[in-house]
């Protein structure tokens, strides 16, 4: 009989190591979203949800196809899921007939598809009856979740009150936004106070320090979610959280990222995140990619974005407009799903 050589030996047991550990990890990754829930579509609230971009005419008309074809995007990419509106779409900047037209838009274009839908139902001076009416108009249309910022200058029972009033609305699972000094103690007892809430994307205080003991504290049946613009993610994916929210524009790339991570593929999981960082540090990038990729048009603008700051995109000149296609056809395209 042939002997084998040591290091095959070796190499065998330690991929058969890996392979059990790995499953493992998914056995424990599986249980968890089930405790956690899911969407009303069914899928969970795991992997990429991004911030939808809002497009507009160049006479200042919300753009109803170009916001569906960010929808179609997002489902060629095998994207997670899709958020609009939230600070990053301007949200502030429309009036409630172009959120509940858009809202319409991006349901009917995503029915079928892969990528979960959640709309946006905060209201101007948080309003409540606004929300519920926002919140109930979603479910009406067929969205898998709503998410809502916190009330502006509420305190923590003003809050609490406030999703526990949206979280009754509607059956639709709810994701908490937090927000300036919101502590965990408030995301706790908002977690056991409102039945319908499944998830929290954290962006007050330091999310790092925080997600193990949002973890713990709810029996890891709370989704946390990352924003801030994703900046962090080899962290995030470290610490566990479930889905991070970037914008629209690399998600794909975002999703192949997170993939491979919990794939157990690690260094090619730095590699993809390289990517996304490399290619977002060109000037104007990100607020001129969807076009570059035939999602907007040439033509389409955007209201300025409280909250944000500063857009490139109507300011580009020609040459720059050329690197950043030229950046993603040479640089990008053999990984680009959408």
């Amino acid at each position: 009989m042939k002997r084998e050589e040591p290091d095959a030996c070796v190499s065998r047991r330690e991929f058969l190591q890996s392979a059990g550990a790995f499953a493992l990890s998914v056995a424990m990754t599986r249980n968890a979203e089930a405790a956690r829930g899911a969407t009303a579509g069914g899928k969970p609230f795991r992997g990429l949800f991004p911030i939808g971009a809002t497009p507009f005419t160049a006479e200042d008309k919300l753009d109803l196809d170009c916001l569906a074809a960010e929808v179609r995007f997002c489902n060629r990419g095998d994207v997670s899921g899709f958020i609009w509106p939230q600070i990053a779409s301007g949200w502030s900047t429309l009036s409630e007939t172009e959120r509940l037209e858009g809202a319409e838009a991006i349901l009917a274009a995503g029915k079928g598809g892969k990528t979960s839908l959640a709309i946006g139902v905060q209201a101007i001076g948080g309003d409540l009856q606004t929300s519920i009416r926002l919140a109930k108009h979603a479910a009406q249309h067929g969205a898998d979740a709503i998410v809502s910022l916190p009330p502006e200058k509420a305190n923590d029972q003003a809050m609490l009150e406030y999703y526990k009033a949206i979280g009754a609305a509607t059956d639709l699972p709810l994701v908490v936004q937090t927000h300036g000094d919101m502590s965990v103690d408030l995301v706790v007892q908002m977690f056991e106070q409102v039945p319908t809430m499944k998830c929290v994307k954290d962006e007050a205080g330091n999310p790092l320090e925080r997600i193990t003991e949002i973890q713990q504290r709810t029996g890891n049946k709370l989704a946390v979610f990352a924003g801030n613009g994703v900046r962090t993610m080899i962290d995030e994916m470290r610490l566990g959280f479930s889905g991070y929210c970037p914008t629209t524009g690399l998600s794909d790339l975002y999703q192949a990222t997170f993939d491979l991570w919990h794939a157990g593929k690690r260094r090619e999981a730095f590699d993809m995140f390289g990517r996304i960082l490399a290619f977002d540090s060109i000037h104007g990038a990100d607020e001129y990619v969807l076009v570059a990729r035939g999602v907007f048009q040439e033509s389409t603008t955007h209201r300025p974005t409280p909250g944000m700051g500063p857009q490139h995109a109507g300011t580009l000149d020609d040459s720059q407009k050329r690197f950043i296609r030229e950046s993603l056809e040479s640089d990008l395209k053999p990984y680009l799903r959408a």
